[in-house]
């Protein structure tokens, strides 16, 4: 049996960890013993626990409780915390998902304790090194032993940087996790609509907006245009745009009294506290069209055939501009409102990029073949 430590520490992440657990769990539990470890970066109870307990994710059997930092600060304590946490578990690898601090921190600590590192979600590419993410998730991907793309366009850009398979690394193109836990979690949430009941929503009725990256959130001009522009589309088409918000958007949010004059004076934009997940799969799968600068929210907008304006300027997934499913606009509020008209005029086809809803247990299985030889 191996044993597979695996790190988590923010929204996206305890969701995937979802779908790897489960594979775990029906199909692997003779052969893959796992440890959790949250690393505490998102502590708010709303943002975290709710997700272990809806997705059926094990309680992590450490919590590290680091809570919020500057970027530096907080990996490098993280890093020096999951350091000493290796050298106690010994685990025959690491597992790690995206591209956040906790990504960061567990590819530094695992690389100096020479664990083999498992990346999930690799290649992912902006070619942006403004973001933080880009950092994270390139140098991540340069220590890992396994790494698992989902799409082809993230294994091609693993090959472009030198990243080949030979007898110490590996990589594969395996589909994605995210697209595994909407196909499932998505009869569930039918039958828990509520979140549509209690704001009163009616399918195809309203756009879904998400705003939380750094990028956006901390440069004032650019949250400024983005809301701006929310602003003008629900007056345009008389529609809700309905906001679940990151504590870090509503802070800076704040910040702008005039924007928040004009925010709390229309009737149609309504800001709620973060969802759940199944709250947001409900939310996305009856959006007239979504709004975001989440790099899961745009996926599940493409897995649920919803056209989707991108709040940036570049994407790791490519695929979604490409077939015309997507348009980045960044936080140019002109660009926002002319996406949006020019996506709701449209035909949009939906071709199968994200694989066929067994990522999960293609990772497992390679994990095994790969540490059961070691």
């Amino acid at each position: 049996m191996i044993h597979i430590l695996t790190v988590i520490g923010a929204r996206p992440q305890i969701i995937k960890a979802a779908a790897l657990s489960r594979a775990i769990r029906l199909h692997f539990s003779d052969s893959i013993r796992e440890t959790i470890v949250h690393t505490g970066q998102h502590y708010d109870e709303n943002m975290s626990q709710v997700f272990f307990d809806e997705l059926g994710i094990p309680a992590a059997d450490y919590n590290l409780e680091i809570g919020s930092a500057e970027r530096e600060k907080q990996i490098a304590d993280m890093a020096c915390r999951l350091e000493e946490l290796f050298s106690k578990e010994n685990p025959d690898a690491i597992v790690l998902y995206g591209d956040t601090n906790s990504t960061m921190a567990g590819a530094m600590a695992g690389a100096k304790k020479n664990i083999p590192i498992v990346h999930i979600e690799a290649g992912m590419r902006s070619y942006n090194n403004e973001m933080p993410e880009e950092l994270n998730r390139v140098y991540c991907d340069q220590v890992s032993t396994l790494l698992f793309s989902p799409t082809k366009t993230g294994y091609d850009n693993l090959l472009k940087e030198g990243i080949a398979n030979n007898d110490e690394r590996k990589i594969f193109h395996c589909g994605d996790l995210m697209y595994d836990n909407s196909l499932h979690f998505s009869k569930i949430a039918e039958g828990k609509n509520g979140i549509l009941q209690k704001e009163n929503l009616r399918s195809g009725n309203y756009f879904l907006a998400t705003v939380h990256r750094n990028y956006n959130t901390d440069d004032l001009k650019r949250l400024a245009g983005i809301f701006e522009a929310f602003v003008k589309i629900s007056h345009e088409y008389q529609m809700p745009v309905i906001v679940p918000l990151h504590p870090r958007t509503r802070k800076q949010i704040s910040l702008l009294p005039e924007l928040e004059r004009s925010i709390s004076s229309s009737e149609n934009i309504r800001l709620l506290s973060p969802a759940s997940f199944l709250e947001m799969i409900s939310l996305e799968k009856n959006a007239r069209l979504i709004l975001t600068d989440s790099g899961g929210v745009q996926k599940e907008a493409f897995y649920f055939h919803k056209p989707c304006v991108i709040l940036r300027t570049e994407t790791e997934w490519v695929e979604l501009i490409e077939c015309g499913a997507a348009i980045l606009t960044s936080s140019d509020s002109t660009k926002i409102e002319a996406a949006v008209s020019a996506l709701l005029q449209k035909e949009i086809n939906y071709p199968a990029i994200f694989g066929d809803g067994h990522a999960a247990e293609f990772i497992c299985s390679e994990m095994i073949t790969y540490f059961s030889k070691s």
